[in-house]
């Protein structure tokens, strides 16, 4: 029987055993693979990191994406760089008084594959208030003359072509980009692991110099490396734990698996050694 690994570190590897490759491809950008497993159910790959999975993936999803309308319940404008499962689309595809939402994908076949695998994900597709863009991230957002109140980076690793979505200048196109009440979401690494916790570092480094509001939280995302994962919520005027709209959660007319406002306020209180992680110089 064959198995999926995956190096956390040199000496810590993660591994899961597959009941069969359901797709393999290698694109001009990355190596694609979609597999079905005895316990996570079917996964996607990217140059040989599991990217999401069918039974922990509404954790992700729903961290990534929830906190920030639980802040500002009057966001209209939505783009999201990268998120080519369709998971986080799939969120917000559920608040109907977002107007817009844009989805920057870099390769296209992530999209087109997990519409065919991951139908349990990708189901926002086909929502009428979404519009694909098939380009780099960083290059939209620069270029870009639109305003949004949300933008969510739902990126891979800080390496090959995601890097430039975890540079000063990115995030300052981010700030710029932003309507006066705009909130930036963006996965912001473990930091358990050396390598995850220096790249957590830098990010929220960049991003704190940018956004008068910078703040981290966290989830436990079990098939992530160490499972202890963080994202970053960074805004023009939000405090995310001060302007929570708790009434608002409440009456949302949908049910979640993991979020909830307890769950809100709790994800920005750190362990020590993250904080401390945060603050060194």
């Amino acid at each position: 029987m064959d198995w999926f690994k995956e190096a956390w570190t040199e000496n810590i590897h993660f591994a899961v055993k597959i009941k069969s490759v359901l797709h393999s491809e290698k694109t001009s950008i990355q190596q694609i693979d979609l597999y079905d497993s005895f316990e996570l159910g079917r996964f996607l790959a990217l140059d040989g990191l599991m990217i999401t999975n069918e039974k922990d993936e509404f954790i992700y999803h729903e961290m990534i994406t929830h906190p920030a309308l639980s802040v500002n319940p009057y966001i209209k404008h939505v783009l999201i760089i990268g998120g080519g499962d369709g998971g986080t689309l799939r969120e917000l595809v559920k608040y109907p008084k977002i107007e817009t939402i844009e989805v920057v994908e870099l390769d296209y076949r992530v999209v087109e594959l997990s519409k065919t695998y991951l139908p349990s994900l990708s189901s926002g597709f086909i929502d009428p208030r979404v519009s694909m863009f098939y380009q780099d991230g960083a290059s939209f957002v620069k270029d870009t003359e639109r305003k949004y109140d949300l933008i969510i980076v739902d990126s891979t690793d800080p390496i090959g072509p995601e890097a430039g979505l975890f540079t000063q200048s990115f995030y300052h196109d981010c700030f710029r980009a932003l309507t006066e009440s705009g909130i930036l979401i963006n996965q912001h690494e473990s930091p358990y692991f050396e390598k995850e916790s220096k790249e957590m570092k830098e990010a929220h480094d960049r991003i704190s110099k940018v956004f008068p509001f910078s703040k981290v939280y966290q989830a436990f995302i079990p098939t992530y490396p160490s499972g202890h994962w963080l994202f970053g919520f960074a805004s023009k005027k939000f405090d995310p734990v001060i302007e929570l709209k708790s009434s608002y959660i409440e009456r949302l007319g949908f049910e979640t698996k993991y979020y909830n406002k307890e769950i809100h306020v709790a994800s920005f209180a750190l362990p020590t050694y993250v904080k401390k992680r945060l603050m060194s110089k």
